[in-house]
């Protein structure tokens, strides 16, 4: 196996992060807020499935 150079290894690095689009402030900012609505929806489901088994196994257990 060859070896690499390692200034060329660098300028490769730095020519492919160049061609990398970083995203806005705003962009940052939405997805940040979608995570965290779509956390706050999981746990909430999650939540209530939880306190649906929980019923039932409560129920289902009183008639034994």
């Amino acid at each position: 196996m060859a070896k690499a150079n390692p200034f060329q290894f660098i300028s490769q690095v730095r020519s492919e992060v160049s061609k990398v689009t970083w995203p806005g402030r705003r962009e940052v900012v939405l997805t940040t807020v979608m995570v965290f609505v779509m956390a706050a929806l999981t746990a909430t489901f999650f939540s209530l499935v939880d306190f649906g088994i929980r019923q039932g196994l409560s129920l289902l257990l009183t008639f034994f």
